[in-house]
Parts: C-alpha cells; structure tokens; sequence
C-alpha cells in the first residue's frame, strides 16, 4: 500500500490529506518510481492555497528523486534500478510511489544523492531558466535578486557568479545575510532596515540594475520597479508575499521604458529534451562547486502541512526535503 497526499478543498495545512492504496502496474511509456526524498517547493503552497486553482480532488508536489521498479510497454530509456527524478509540471510528488511517464524523468547521476537531487531539481532548473533563457544575463552585467537566502535565490546567486556576473541581493535579517555573502553576493541589502531602491541606486552610481530577479512578488514589487536600469527588465517569477497585481503599464514608460515578464519554468521546459538539457546544466554547475542546494531542514513526508507552515512564515532556510 502506497501513501499519496491530495486535497479535496483548498486552503491552509490542514486540508492535506493522505490516502492509501495499491499502485496499478505502470502503463504504456510509464515507470513506477519510489521515492526516496521528495522536495517542497513554494508553488506547492499556491497550489494547496488556490493562488494556483487545479482540478480537485488533486495531488500536491511536483518534485522527487528515487529509483525506477517497473516499466510500463514501450519504455526503453529507463530500465529497473536505474536512479531517476521528476520536477513537473504534473503533481503528485508527495507520495512514497507513483506511475510516471518517461517524459518527466530525467536521470541522475551516481554523484548526485537522492537528497540532494530532490532539493535541486525544480529550484536549479528555475534557476537556469531564468538567468540564462529568460533574462540572458551577459558577464558584466549586475542583477538584483530578491530573497537571497531562499531556494531559488541561494542557487541564483552562485549562478549569477559562475557566469561573470555581479550581485546585489536583498534578505530579511543578517543570518540571511551571511548566506548570501557565502553564496557570492556582492552586496547585501537588509530590506527590512534599508530602502533597497536607493541602496541599488547608490551601488550602481545612479544608473540602476539592467536585469531584477523577483521572486518574492507584491511586497518588492515597486523596488523591482525602482531599481531597474533604463529598458532593464524585471523578472517577475514568484509571489511569496503575494500576487503582483493592478500593474500599470504606463508606470514601465516613466520608470525608463522597462520590461516586464512573468514566466514560468514549463514554458521553457517543454518536452522531455528541454527538461533534460536544463537539468545536465544545473548538475554541470553543481559538480563545479558553483551552486549547493544547502538542505535547511527535513520532514517526514506526512508531516508536509507542518513543512508548509515552517515555508509559509519564513523560518525555512534554502531547500527543504520531505523524507517517505
């Protein structure tokens, strides 16, 4: 028997709910993957709350790492016992196993542990995407990135690094401060205590930053704004503080004539080649010491509402791994 979270409604922690029962054999083009780690992402939070409305009853997480135990018909890439991960768009990672297809997986390598690939997998692949595909940060180029400390922003500024780039990151106390310098920041801004548009103003003699990374959403929202270079872009990928909303577009012509976007991993990351190539990049980075995915802290796999409380009021530090 086979434990699976799902929600019937949506709401805080408590709606998760766990069920059990036997998995069938896998399907055409499908593996039953056990897992042995799973990672808790933000978006699992916007799914759970309804921010990110899905088909209900639904299953939650979209990220894992484990080992392959059966193959459906037609499946020759994988084979049982190879080491696999999933990182999306389908959900129903908070489970001990599933039915996957094949196009989800991506291997991994022997140098990677299970642990490891479940807190880097989805954050690292957002990384790439973001800084490479969608704001094609170029070496010289100084970036702002919000919540410095967090998954995404931890992994973004040792990216950011690796390929020539300068930092300015922004974090909420100084224990988060001294992650982000150990990480390669440049500079670090307390958000609490400074004003970070003028700060990047001032670091940047006036001229301001040519590409913002903004994961956190309403509440730095107008210092993304303020910080922006002229025709910079700010790259809108995240809303921890809540959604960005009643944006005016003619606020972009008076800020300089900037650049908007919100994107999204899975367009990006469209077939099973673009997944793969996003995730030999992020292990490339990891094997040359560029990126850590620094697990903060674990949970039992059905403690995942106490792991989503924990994430929801900031006291989570980097990745996060929920352990079947």
């Amino acid at each position: 028997m086979e434990k699976t979270a799902f929600i019937a409604r949506t709401g805080g922690p408590e709606v998760i709910e766990w069920r059990e029962a036997e998995l069938p054999p896998p399907g055409a083009g499908e593996v039953r993957m056990r897992h042995h780690a799973v990672g808790l992402n933000y978006i699992d939070t916007y799914h759970r709350s309804g921010l990110y409305p899905i088909d209900l009853p639904g299953g939650l997480g979209s990220e894992a790492a484990g080992v392959v135990e059966a193959v459906g018909e037609g499946v020759t890439d994988f084979a049982v016992g190879d080491r696999v991960g999933v990182f999306g768009p389908a959900r129903g990672a908070y489970a001990t196993a599933r039915n996957v297809s094949t196009d989800l997986l991506v291997p991994l390598p022997d140098s990677v542990d299970d642990r490891t690939a479940a807190a880097i997998l989805l954050k690292g692949a957002t990384t790439a995407f973001l800084i490479e595909d969608c704001a094609e940060v170029q070496s010289g180029w100084t970036v702002l990135v919000h919540a410095a400390a967090g998954g995404v922003g931890h992994l973004a500024v040792g990216w950011l690094k690796a390929i020539g780039a300068s930092v300015i990151a922004t974090v909420g106390s100084e224990a988060k401060a001294a992650r982000a310098r150990e990480a390669g920041a440049d500079h670090v801004i307390l958000n609490r205590q400074e004003d970070v548009a003028a700060r990047v103003r001032d670091i940047s003699g006036g001229a301001g930053v040519p590409v913002v990374l903004d994961g956190v959403g309403k509440a730095t929202w107008q210092a993304s704004l303020d910080s922006a270079a002229r025709r910079g872009l700010v790259v809108s990928f995240g809303n921890a503080s809540g959604p960005v909303d009643g944006v005016n577009l003619g606020i972009l012509a008076s800020k300089g004539s900037l650049f908007v976007t919100r994107p999204t991993l899975f367009d990006y990351a469209v077939s099973a080649q673009d997944k793969r190539r996003l995730i030999a990049r992020v292990f490339a980075m990891l094997e040359k010491g560029a990126i850590t995915p620094e697990i903060g802290q674990s949970f039992a796999l059905t403690d995942a509402a106490d792991a989503h409380r924990a994430i929801e009021a900031g006291e989570t530090v980097g990745s996060t791994v929920l352990i079947p």
